[in-house]
């Protein structure tokens, strides 16, 4: 058999780096479509997610367990069932999924295809649009695991937000109320009018007060921020209540602090959850939950969507549109 004749690997496109750095060092590329292997699926992706977990690895060259450039970013997905592997059962060719695979294990999702176990999937919720679907899941299954599976926040409980107008925050917002909780948020006051939208109770303009004097009582925070965010938000928290923070700990960590004050502060990773997601998709269903899209960018401009969301400005999501 000639090179001619050899069977030719489909390709397809991805956003790839080369080294740590800026959002310049992310370019498109043409590579190998992946293939599933055994309970494995392949996704032909219609669009993709941006998180903030995408420009931290970007810039320090590393996923977790040291997997280091070239590397394709992206753990969000939403797209179309193209192939199954072995042993599969639970999705087929054809089917709308969306999901947050293999985190925080690199799932390559700025690419046309990704290959991923299939229940770390689930089916797109019905009226959501893949830009949506994309959306959703590494932002709401952190805000779910962290408010209902460790939290166990419960009816006429106080929730406190932070960065409430956020990607986890604006949807944890509408978990917290869905869940019967009196639900405060902290964010400029341009953003206010958006939150009361979602169903927020109380909302705190934290560079007008500090919300450590104005609040207290409260039974559960979410810190998406960090750093002496959760010390502050020791102070709010009623003996019992529950810090929940989903950023590593740092010496900042109020550990010692909190123990010391009678009340819990815990650090949550957020794993891949199919049954997770669909409670979230429920929620959607039912209309107790929306996913705020401020921006839609080309995968090609990737980089422009870093740059983006690096300002810290971003209501709600950044999707890359994947497919044409």
């Amino acid at each position: 058999m000639t090179t001619s004749d050899a069977p030719q690997v489909p390709r397809m496109r991805a956003v790839s780096q080369d080294a740590a750095g800026g959002p310049e060092v992310l370019g498109l590329i043409t590579t190998d479509r992946p293939v599933p292997g055994p309970t494995e699926v392949l996704v032909k992706v219609h669009a993709a997610g941006v998180n903030p977990a995408d420009w931290k690895i970007r810039a320090r060259g590393a996923f977790a367990g040291g997997v280091t450039p070239p590397f394709v970013l992206g753990f969000d997905v939403s797209g179309v069932v193209e192939e199954v592997g072995a042993g599969v059962t639970v999705l087929q060719p054809g089917d709308a999924v969306h999901g947050m695979p293999r985190f925080p294990h690199p799932a390559s999702a700025y690419a046309e295809y990704v290959t991923a176990p299939a229940r770390h999937f689930a089916r797109l919720p019905e009226g959501l649009d893949h830009i949506q679907g994309a959306a959703l899941p590494l932002a709401a299954l952190t805000a779910w695991q962290a408010l209902v599976d460790t939290a166990d926040v419960r009816p006429g409980q106080r929730v406190l937000v932070h960065a409430a107008a956020g990607g986890v925050g604006h949807l944890a917002v509408q978990i917290a109320k869905a869940r019967g909780a009196h639900v405060i948020g902290t964010a400029r006051e341009a953003k206010h009018d958006f939150l009361r939208s979602l169903g927020a109770d109380e909302l705190v303009d934290y560079t007008r007060q500090d919300f450590a004097e104005v609040l207290s009582d409260v039974d559960v925070v979410l810190d998406p921020i960090g750093g002496e965010y959760g010390a502050r938000s020791l102070r709010t928290l009623r003996p019992g209540g529950t810090l929940v923070a989903i950023l590593p700990p740092d010496d900042t960590f109020p550990a010692e602090e909190a123990r010391a004050a009678g009340v819990r502060a815990v650090f949550m990773l957020v794993e891949p959850d199919r049954a997770g997601l669909e409670a979230i998709g429920d929620l959607v269903a039912s209309g107790r939950l929306r996913v705020r899209v401020d921006a839609v960018v080309p995968l090609a401009e990737a980089a422009r969507a870093h740059e983006l969301g690096e300002t810290n400005r971003v209501t709600g999501k950044i999707v890359l549109s994947v497919a044409d």
